[in-house]
C-alpha cells in the first residue's frame, strides 16, 4: 500500500501516515524502550538504551519523540514500511493466541502489542 514512498509527502497523505503510524504503534516510546532493552539483555549485560534493539525499532522510538513537523524522509519511509508491516502480519480485529509469544514479539520490536488494547 504505501511501499516506495521516501519522498516527502503532502500534508494530507502526511496526516493519514501520522494517524495510521500511531494506530498501529500501540506501545509508548517508554514502553518500547523497555521493551528493546529487555529484549536485547543477556545474563551479563543490559545494552546501552539507545543502542538496544533492532535499527528499525530504534527508528520507531526515535519517531515517537518527535513532532509531526520534525520528521525526515528516512523516518517517513519507516513509518509507511512500520503500518505496512503490522497491518500486514497483526489480526487488528482479533486478540492474539497466547502461543503466538515469539510473533508478538517480532510485532513489539515495531511498538505494537497485539495483547494491548
Amino acid at each position: 500500500m504505501y511501499e516506495g514512498r521516501a519522498q516527502m509527502t503532502d500534508a494530507l497523505e502526511l496526516d493519514a501516515l501520522w494517524e495510521d503510524f500511531h494506530r498501529v504503534v500501540n506501545m509508548t516510546s517508554q514502553e518500547l524502550a523497555a521493551w528493546l532493552r529487555v529484549r536485547d539483555a543477556d545474563e551479563d549485560a543490559e545494552p546501552l538504551p539507545d543502542q538496544a534493539g533492532t535499527p528499525t525499532g530504534q527508528h520507531v522510538l526515535a519517531i515517537l519523540q518527535k513532532r509531526r513537523t520534525d520528521l525526515t524522509d528516512d523516518d517517513i519511509q519507516v513509518m509507511y514500511d512500520v503500518v505496512d508491516t503490522v497491518s500486514a502480519q497483526a489480526d487488528l480485529e482479533n486478540e492474539p493466541e497466547p502461543e503466538q509469544t515469539r510473533h508478538r514479539h517480532q510485532l513489539m520490536t515495531l511498538g505494537h502489542d497485539p495483547l494491548k488494547p
